[in-house]
């Protein structure tokens, strides 16, 4: 199974978090759960970023409900389960 097919089924399961920091930026951009789950399964890993301690981190960028394009930031974390750090439209 793909790293993309992974983040996927966590969506798919509901077997994700949103951080604070993400909700604060959704918020801003006027975005919902919604919309980053649409990104994430009708998107594409656009960049990993690997040079993070706390693990590697991937952006996907993809359209949100409304046809914007977002990038979702996320990483798994050691309990397996997934956590979306940041969110933003382009």
């Amino acid at each position: 199974m793909s790293t993309l097919q992974k983040i996927r089924q966590r969506v798919l399961d509901r077997d994700y978090f949103l951080s604070s920091h993400a909700e604060e930026e959704m918020l801003d951009d006027v975005l919902d759960r919604f919309d980053v789950e649409n990104a994430i399964l009708k998107g594409r890993i656009e960049k990993q970023l690997t040079h993070d301690s706390r693990g590697t981190r991937y952006r996907i960028e993809g359209p949100c409900l409304d046809g914007r394009i977002i990038h979702v930031i996320c990483r798994f974390r050691e309990e397996l389960n997934m956590l979306v750090i940041t969110v933003y439209a382009l």
